[in-house]
């Protein structure tokens, strides 16, 4: 194959770290693997410290995403740092070559609130109603032009929802929960970050999930590791806190239009007249990945009948197995493929 870079450098330090050498962005062809074009990589580290240790720990946290910048056609946004310092790249793809966009970065001009409020994970969606793509990067939104559309400043945290929550409110919403031992979690509007709920916190809230679980109350309902129970889109609690409340995923599994949770290699159904969570499905023989995060290697829609399946490992790490719901439903949509928030 085509060589990028230096074929002879080892750039692993003494403690197998990389910390220093050049960085690329490469296209490959989905079909063949050949390597199309290859850039710099930006961002590069520069100095490490700026991104908050000195280790390549916090310099190499990399997330990215595809958005309809334009509302037309898809640019590929790579991000670098979320903990202290914030890079955004966008570029386009004309089939042969990547053109640069935009970059946002949270040490320009204007944009130091930025910095630190990046989650481990992003969600797209036109949140303001512009007919383009905006990125809820954690406690701050960049807008589609490449700037910044608001920051809570509230700071890093572990999960985030995005979705329509409450049928009776215009727009989007976002269901975050944040690691400073503070903020607690909070659920906002996508479009302003106005925070429409808090539930503050002495504690790192490391999970929250948001999902249609109980078909008594409008729209859907959050919990997370400290909310002291289940509340609707209105913040009143209509469970108490459990034992067990998983966090981790949320599925669509059986024929019903409620969403059940998926945890380690469990499928959970909550039983909304008692109250409770109950297992539904178990995929015996199996593990996942991520320690405490328990994410399988793919969930989704593959098949294509608005299920989704559970694509997982086998205990000895020898397979992968592909789990798919045997239960009928009555239901039928449009593929969750076509729906640019999924």
């Amino acid at each position: 194959g085509k060589v990028i870079g230096d074929a002879q450098a080892d750039y692993r330090n003494e403690q197998g770290r990389i910390l220093t050498g050049p960085e690329y962005l490469t296209v490959f062809n989905g079909l063949t693997g050949e390597a199309m074009q290859t850039i710099d990589y930006v961002t590069g580290r520069g100095n490490l410290m700026d991104w908050g240790d000195n280790r390549g720990n916090r310099s190499d946290r990399f997330l990215a995403c595809v958005a309809y910048l334009d509302g037309i056609h898809p640019s590929v946004v790579m991000c670098r740092g979320y903990y202290t310092r914030t890079v955004l790249a966008a570029y386009d793809w004309n089939g042969k070559e990547l053109k640069e966009r935009w970059i946002f970065a949270s040490n320009h001009l204007g944009c130091e609130d930025y910095a630190g409020q990046g989650n481990h994970n992003l969600r797209v969606g036109d949140v303001d109603g512009d007919g383009c793509d905006e990125i809820i990067y954690g406690s701050c939104a960049i807008d589609h032009n490449g700037k910044g559309l608001y920051t809570t400043k509230m700071g890093h945290g572990d999960a985030i929802h995005l979705t329509h929550f409450d049928p009776s409110r215009k727009g989007l919403q976002v269901w975050d929960c944040h690691e400073n031992k503070r903020d607690g979690s909070t659920y906002r509007d996508a479009a302003t970050g106005e925070v429409l709920l808090q539930i503050k916190s002495n504690t790192d809230v490391g999970r929250c999930m948001a999902a249609d679980i109980d078909p008594t109350h409008p729209g859907v309902e959050m919990w997370s590791g400290d909310s002291q129970g289940i509340r609707n889109v209105k913040g009143e609690i209509i469970a108490p806190k459990m034992r067990y409340m998983p966090t981790n995923m949320a599925v669509w599994w059986d024929g019903d239009l409620l969403r059940e949770l998926l945890d380690r290699n469990m499928i959970i159904k909550y039983d909304w007249e008692n109250k409770k969570f109950v297992p539904l499905v178990k995929f015996t023989g199996t593990l996942f990945n991520n320690g405490t995060k328990s994410n399988p290697c793919l969930q989704g829609d593959i098949i294509g009948d608005w299920r989704e399946e559970v694509l997982v490992r086998s205990e000895n790490n020898a397979a992968l197995r592909l789990y798919v719901s045997t239960i009928p439903t009555e239901y039928r949509f449009h593929t969750f493929l076509e729906e640019p928030i999924y």
